[in-house]
């Protein structure tokens, strides 16, 4: 913005200038030839008057000298004719005398008595008659170079040229100021605007420089942003608390109700194993809960992560629970190479992911994770699918199908999809060939050998480590999905 008013600024200026200079040299110029053609004329009347009186006493010698006199002190040339038209006296020494120019134009007209003044590029000339009367006794003609004229003019376009460039100058300094002043507030109004992006704002933009409207502009931020940390402060905090608070007592009555299980007849014991049940999903929930506030309340940037070696980790983590299960875990596709990812998001996506297949894969079913080019992964279950309404409401929070059996909190997918999009993706579900689901994750390739926070890097998103540590007590890991027993039930 600095630039564009310093551009603005200087090019009113220059149209100022330009409308002023340029007409002032113009007029100058014009007025500089008025002035030597009038010279001219006025040197050659006088001349004429002169050389007429010397024609006219028979004084004829006395021509070169007056005509040379004036040649020397002038820088002009003067040529003298007698009546006829023949050259009496000529200032250039080089000149040839006695010879007829009559039939020249100008000197035609003086012969009738007609002077003539005639401004050409190189030269002013003006041609006089030497008479008394009406009686022509002989023509002067005297011709001044422009060389000085020219000159001069250029002396003072030179000088205007000069004259609007220090004006510029001095105009480019004032705007430069002036600009920065303006443009200061709006400066560190960006600043802040990144800095609150990213999650905390330390240096509030300055509100005691600039015009008023900028500065309230910048008094007004501040007090938003503040009020806003103020906001995700005591939310975090409450999260944070609330993790300690709600987590004992709950473990505090699952201990309880199971410890009824040796004192209560054996008719009971379904509906307590349904009760602590409830217990360990209502926990779950509240956990997921948690975890989905600190994600969704702090921020860290994508780094450059290798998906290949994340989908290898994977699959081995959870190749033993997938065989107890006798499903089959297959990678399919060519290497995908390095992609944008929040740091630990891929593990957490694909986690949640090939255990929501687990849940619906049938004994001797595939689970495939297929990779295309341009940084998409696919996994492929061969459950029984969902329809186009239930994957329409899949991501939503606390949802689960109909017909879903299993004690899932519904927090899953919504956590899934939270981590893709901090993570610049993109994640939908499709119907997979025959039947079964396909979950597409499409992430953003690293190219070019950028480095973090390089050229082509996703924005700053709102996730932390802190999340994560949060969000691993109630994603699904190998050890936690055996636990809750994958075999029944629809995705979480």
């Amino acid at each position: 913005m600095t630039r564009r008013l310093l551009l603005s600024y200087l090019g009113l200026a220059i149209l100022v200038l330009a409308g002023l200079e340029i007409p002032l040299g113009w007029i100058y110029a014009r007025g500089e030839i008025s002035r030597a053609s009038q010279s001219v004329e006025r040197d050659a009347s006088m001349l004429a008057e002169v050389t007429e009186e010397n024609i006219e006493k028979g004084n004829l010698d006395a021509l070169p000298d007056v005509v040379g006199d004036y040649a020397t002190r002038t820088g002009g040339h003067v040529v003298v004719t007698d009546r006829r038209g023949l050259v009496l006296a000529d200032s250039n020494p080089s000149g040839r005398t006695h010879i007829d120019i009559s039939a020249q134009p100008d000197i035609a007209r003086a012969l009738r008595n007609r002077p003539t003044v005639a401004t050409g590029d190189d030269v002013l000339s003006a041609t006089m008659p030497g008479h008394s009367g009406t009686t022509i006794r002989g023509t002067l003609r005297l011709t001044y170079p422009m060389a000085e004229v020219n000159a001069r003019v250029h002396r003072i376009w030179g000088a205007l040229a000069l004259a609007g460039a220090c004006i510029l100058a001095a105009v480019a300094l004032a705007a430069f100021t002036l600009a920065r002043w303006i443009t200061r507030p709006l400066r560190t109004l960006e600043a802040a605007t990144a800095q609150l992006a990213d999650g905390r704002l330390t240096d509030p933009p300055d509100a005691t420089t600039g015009p008023p409207e900028l500065r309230s502009l910048a008094a007004s931020f501040t007090h938003t942003a503040s009020r806003l940390q103020q906001l995700l402060k005591a939310q975090h905090a409450f999260a944070s608390e609330a993790s300690h608070q709600l987590k004992t007592p709950l473990t505090a009555l699952r201990l309880r109700l199971e410890n009824f299980e040796p004192h209560l007849d054996p008719r009971a014991h379904g509906s307590l194993e349904e009760a602590v049940g409830e217990v360990e999903r209502l926990s779950r929930m509240v956990q997921g809960l948690l975890a989905l506030a600190r994600l969704e309340n702090s921020a860290t940037t994508p780094e450059p992560v290798e998906l290949d070696a994340v989908i290898a980790d994977r699959v081995a983590m959870w190749e033993s629970l997938a065989a107890e299960q006798h499903v089959v875990l297959a990678v399919t596709g060519r290497p995908a190479g390095r992609v944008w990812a929040i740091p630990g998001a891929l593990e957490q996506v694909m986690d949640n992911l090939v255990a929501n297949a687990l849940r619906v894969s049938p004994p001797g079913a595939t689970i495939t994770l297929h990779r295309t080019p341009g940084a998409e992964l696919h996994v492929i279950d061969q459950g029984p699918g969902m329809t186009e309404t239930d994957r329409a409401r899949a991501f939503d929070r606390f949802w689960r199908a109909s017909d879903s059996h299993h004690d899932g909190t519904g927090l899953g997918l919504p956590i899934v999809r939270h981590l893709v999009h901090a993570s610049g993706g993109e994640i939908t579900l499709h119907p997979a060939p025959g039947s079964g689901l396909d979950a597409a994750v499409l992430l953003r390739p690293v190219t070019g050998g950028r480095s973090r926070g390089g050229t082509g890097a996703p924005r700053s998103t709102p996730v932390t480590a802190v999340g994560y540590r949060h969000l691993a007590e109630v994603s699904v890991t190998p050890h936690r999905a055996s636990a809750f027993g994958l075999r029944t039930g629809r995705r979480r």
